[in-house]
């Protein structure tokens, strides 16, 4: 596949990009059990160490509210560039599988599997990161204030309520599924990480829930002695992870399906390349 020379970059077009992503999601939706496992637990480690640094970032109490948000939103991004660049299977960024899904390339066992072992190996990943930063006294950084503040994320994630958890959970993932999107229209490294640097820090820094941050985020705040119950964090989780379910799989995986990849759309491709390609006269 070669990039398209009238964008005036090296970049693939945005429909090159929807068959990308369509091939891509096939080759997940195929993968081993134990390939699928593994990769998922390393993405559930690598966006907790996107979290460490917004907590980090944030604990300085010399920072104004917007440099503090953008600045730990830009230190977030990190985890969406090593699942990216390093190679990881992340549950929000596999919501995508649904254009696979939308044409019929893969099959709805073939989603929910990918989901399901996903899902549950980054939170593995998540809680395995958490308990070795734990261990490792990071929260003492600052004086204490690193803790402080990862304790302060958890509580309040906890006491959202449903409505604001559940349409968070769309608004970041609408934005991550955005970011690999992006990503994969890319050719080099510096064109993936711009392309994923900006959604991610607006995510982060308005405030929206990804559900796999909030899995590195609750075990180490109860780790740290916060108060949290563990029907809270499930509450939470659940809104959480539909809410990314419905802004990766509904707003852009099956919007793009309905652009570019649906039979009619794909026909009228066809039809307006056969036009452009014919001798004039």
């Amino acid at each position: 596949m070669t990039p398209v020379a009238d964008h005036g970059f090296d970049v693939y077009s945005p429909r090159q990009v929807a068959s990308r992503v369509n091939e891509f999601c096939i080759a997940k939706a195929r993968m081993p059990l134990l390939t699928l496992a593994m990769l998922g637990m390393l993405a559930g480690a690598f966006i907790g160490l996107g979290a460490l640094m917004f907590a980090l970032v944030t604990s300085d109490a010399s920072l104004g509210f917007a440099a503090s948000r953008l600045l730990g939103g830009l230190g977030f991004s990190l985890g969406l560039i090593l699942v990216t660049v390093a190679g990881a299977e992340l549950f929000t960024g596999n919501n995508l599988l649904a254009m696979a899904w939308a044409s019929s390339h893969v099959t709805t066992r073939d989603v929910l599997r990918n989901w399901v072992i996903v899902c549950m190996a980054n939170f593995v990943g998540a809680i395995g990161l958490a308990v070795l930063v734990w261990l490792s006294g990071h929260a003492t950084m600052n004086g204490g204030a690193v803790g402080t503040t990862v304790v302060a994320i958890a509580t309040a994630k906890a006491g959202l309520s449903a409505t604001d958890a559940f349409f968070r959970g769309i608004l970041c993932n609408v934005l991550v599924c955005m970011a690999v999107w992006m990503g994969l229209a890319g050719r080099s490294l510096m064109d993936k990480a711009v392309a994923i640097v900006f959604p991610i820090t607006a995510f982060v820094a308005a405030g929206f829930e990804h559900s796999v941050a909030n899995m590195y985020y609750f075990p180490l705040a109860i780790l740290l002695g916060a108060p949290l119950g563990w029907d809270d964090i499930a509450r939470n989780l659940g809104l959480v992870i539909a809410g990314n379910l419905v802004g990766g799989s509904v707003l852009v995986a099956l919007v793009y399906y309905t652009i570019y990849l649906r039979p009619a759309a794909r026909e009228a491709d066809r039809a307006a390349t056969s036009i452009s390609t014919k001798e004039p006269g």
